[in-house]
């Protein structure tokens, strides 16, 4: 529904801007300028993307349009490399955890700690995982501060930004790439529609 859009570069890039700079002087910690985003958002319409899987090209036709895959690409990552992996292996790449079967032979399965998004040394949940993935997506991740509000990563396309519904998100499902890009789409949405569509994928 629009909610994860790799052609949201361009807003994307102010927020990076913007808490880059604020991270090395925060005593100048600001927030991107309303209008830039609003201009930037002009550019973030996925069919200008054009993918010709032929002829493995990408065109595209708005050239303000950026790319921003970092809502999927490390989950999509982690799935290619599971699918080459021995059975048995875990594979955890930074909030994403991918299991290709259990930890033992005799069906030990591997314990995952989902960290707690008021204390990062803390576990809110532990779950257990033989097969497929679980990834979370979190507001205590990529964060700074502006006159003592912390400001997250994870940008809302209907306000431009950061979502306020949760500290946290975790998703359950077989394919890592799926549960990546479903973490930031129900982070992004209220309780119920994010359950509806967690349901029709299978999460």
């Amino acid at each position: 529904g629009g909610k994860v859009n790799v052609a949201m570069g361009s807003v994307l890039q102010l927020w990076h801007e913007a808490r880059n700079d604020s991270l090395d002087r925060p005593d100048k910690a600001y927030l991107p300028d309303m209008t830039a985003l609003q201009e930037a958002a002009k550019h973030c319409d996925i069919d200008a993307v054009i993918i010709d899987e032929a002829a493995s090209t990408v065109y595209i036709t708005d050239p303000a349009v950026q790319l921003d895959v970092g809502a999927i690409a490390k989950g999509w990552a982690a799935e290619f490399a599971a699918q080459k992996a021995p059975e048995g292996y875990m594979l955890s790449v930074g909030g994403n955890v991918r299991a290709t079967g259990p930890k033992y032979a005799d069906g030990t399965p591997w314990v995952v700690g989902v960290t707690d998004p008021r204390d990062a040394n803390a576990h809110l949940h532990t779950l257990y995982l033989t097969d497929g993935s679980l990834v979370t997506s979190g507001d205590y991740q990529r964060v700074y501060s502006v006159d003592g509000k912390p400001y997250h990563h994870i940008i809302d396309p209907d306000t431009l930004y950061p979502s306020t519904y949760w500290r946290s998100v975790t998703i359950i499902c077989h394919d890592s790439g799926l549960a990546d890009a479903l973490s930031t789409a129900l982070f992004l949405l209220p309780y119920e529609a994010g359950l509806e569509l967690a349901e029709k994928c299978g999460a």
